[in-house]
Order: structure tokens, then C-alpha cells, then sequence
């Protein structure tokens, strides 16, 4: 903090507004987060000194009262700490988040879907914003493909460990037999660029293709070419876009989209101590499951990097994440110091 202080006292501070802007910003959550534990500090404190001095039978309720806030304290701080270290070059910016079904059909294209639902959720009960970009149905159920924009402090700070095979097992509701199946998704997050960073785009070296969206949309959905694929050749990157009704707007989405994966690209190749989680991003197979979804013969969500586990699973296919995503964050965290 005393750091970022000293930053914006600087005479030449204001000579890059963008970002200066980003600071102040960053200032204004740090600051946000200290007067709030400040605040139940001081809550605590008063509660406690009322139970020190009092002798009525509500003391019980006051201490309990007092335990409530000291926990309170420390989920906050938690979650402050988080936010305060998540100082990555683009941790604080927004991104995008890809799902894709593994083999199995039906069954692996409705477990897809779960995924986005969970995701979904989670942004939402973070008071991010979120959009989805593409989306492909699935033949029978489920979903073949989606790109979701996430949009909110830190959406790419918290979501950046994510990516990786996502694994369920459950009785499938597709199986007259009532057998259990097991099935993956990958998942891939990348964050948005901003016109500070440049990156090196030939559109020569790029495939435009447009075709008629699918799905859910609206009754225009299927009478015009206004989905946009882009394939950067070099890399064999492909983005799409089909969420407006203008191709002109998804095309230009698709080349912020492109944009953002060619820099996680960069960003992987030269983060040298960010290299297994990298690896983990560029190789989205079967073997690089990051976490297991199981709902029969028992209930149980387990990560397979940090060994954090919950027999809770519907709320965690509600979106509760962050006891995961903490997890992965404070091991990064702890590796790269």
C-alpha cells in the first residue's frame, strides 16, 4: 500500500492516464478493503468491552456475536490478502473462458453445460459480469462449445487456474440402464488485452470464415452468415464469435479474442516460473485433469493439485469455487516467492 502511495504522489503519474487510471483503481480496492476490517475490528472490539463490563444474561448472545465477527475478520482478510497479491501484469483484467466437451456426446456436451452453468454462477455471485460470446449446442443435449467474457476486478486473477480437464462421474440420466459414466471437459482462460500491450498480428496469416449461428438467439439466428471464425495459421489459435446479430461487431470481437489468446501465448512462453501452469493451459488432454466431480457411488468435488475436497457438490455446480481457487492461488503464490 505505502508503495502504491508513493506511485501516485510521483510528479509524472499522470503521464500515462490509462495507467495511472489502473492504480488509482487498485489504490481504491486496497484502501476499500482495509477501512472494511478496520470497521469489523472496531465492531468487535466494542462488542467485546460491552461483555467485559456487563453482567446480563445477554452476555452469551454478545460472545457469540463477537466469535460471529472474528470469523468474519478472517474470511475477510483472506480475501483481501488474495486480491492485494494478485498483482500479476493482467491478474486484474478481465477474460475469457473457453468449454469444451470431451469424447462421449450427449453425455460429455451436457456435463460442458454443467460446467458453464457452474462458472456462470460463480462470476454472477461475484458481482462480475458476464457475457457469452459463442455458444454451440449440442446434438441432443448440453452444449459443443462455449466462450463466456468475464468482467470484473480480478476476473482473470482468479480464474487463470482454472484451465485444465475437468472430470464427473455420475449415473448418467442418458443411460436406460442407469450405469455410471464418467466424463471430461476442458476448460481454457485467457485474459483480455488492452491497447497498452502490443502484439505482433499479421491478418495475412489469418483464415476469416463466416457462417449461420445455432442455438439460442433469437428468430434471426439462422438467416444470415453473422458468426465470425478466425484462424491464426501460424498457431492454429481459432476464436469465433455469434453473439450479435452483426457481423461486423462479432468479427471485431473475434480479433480482440485472437488478440488475447496470441498474448497468453507470449505470456506463457516467457513466465518461466509460471511454467507448469502454463504447460497445464497449452496441453488441455485427458492426462491434465485438474479437478474430479463426483456425484455416485459418493459426493465428492476434490482438487487434484491442492487436495482441497468438499462433499458439498451441489454447491459447487452453484458456482461456490473460491475455497478451490484460493487454494491454487496461495500454492502459485508460494512458489513463485
Amino acid at each position: 500500500m505505502a508503495e502504491l502511495n508513493a506511485l501516485t504522489e510521483r510528479q509524472d503519474f499522470w503521464d500515462d492516464p490509462k495507467k495511472s487510471q489502473k492504480l488509482m483503481r487498485e489504490r481504491s480496492i486496497l484502501e476499500d478493503s482495509f477501512n472494511r476490517i478496520k470497521s469489523l475490528i472496531s465492531d468487535l472490539s466494542e462488542n467485546l468491552e460491552i461483555v467485559e463490563l456487563s453482567e446480563s444474561e445477554g452476555d452469551q448472545d454478545l460472545l457469540e456475536a463477537a466469535v460471529a465477527a472474528l470469523e468474519e475478520i478472517r474470511r475477510s482478510s483472506q480475501k483481501y490478502e488474495l486480491d492485494a497479491l494478485l498483482s500479476g501484469e493482467v491478474d486484474g483484467n478481465d477474460c475469457y473462458l473457453e468449454i469444451h466437451p470431451g469424447a462421449g456426446g450427449t453425455e460429455a456436451q451436457d456435463w460442458a453445460e454443467m460446467v458453464e452453468r457452474m462458472y456462470l454462477r460463480w462470476a454472477n455471485s461475484r458481482g462480475m459480469k458476464t457475457e457469452i460470446i459463442e455458444e454451440q449446442s449440442g446434438d441432443e443435449a448440453g452444449i459443443k462449445s462455449a466462450t463466456i467474457k468475464v468482467c470484473g476486478q480480478n476476473a482473470y486473477g482468479w480464474l487463470k487456474n482454472e484451465s485444465g480437464v475437468h472430470r464427473l462421474v455420475r449415473i448418467s440420466p442418458f443411460d436406460s440402464g442407469n450405469r455410471r459414466h464418467t466424463s471430461f471437459a476442458s476448460v481454457w482462460v485467457y485474459p483480455e488485452i488492452d491497447d497498452t500491450i502490443d502484439i505482433d498480428l499479421n491478418e495475412s496469416d489469418c483464415r476469416v470464415d463466416t457462417y449461420r449461428a445455432s442455438g439460442a438467439g433469437g428468430q434471426h439466428i439462422n438467416k444470415t452468415d453473422s458468426a465470425v471464425r478466425i484462424t491464426h495459421e501460424p498457431t492454429g489459435i481459432v476464436v469465433q464469435c455469434q453473439n450479435d446479430r452483426s457481423q461486423h461487431k462479432n468479427r471485431s470481437t473475434a480479433w480482440d479474442m485472437l488478440r488475447s489468446r496470441l498474448y497468453e501465448d507470449e505470456m506463457q512462453r516467457r513466465e518461466a516460473e509460471a511454467q507448469a501452469s502454463a504447460d497445464n493451459r497449452s496441453e488441455i488432454g485427458w492426462g491434465h485433469q485438474i479437478r474430479s466431480y463426483v456425484l455416485q457411488p459418493y459426493q465428492m468435488v476434490k482438487d487434484l493439485r491442492t487436495s482441497v475436497e468438499t462433499s458439498n457438490t451441489s454447491a459447487v455446480l452453484d458456482g461456490d469455487l473460491d475455497q478451490f481457487m484460493s487454494a491454487a492461488l496461495s500454492i502459485n503464490m508460494d512458489t513463485s516467492n
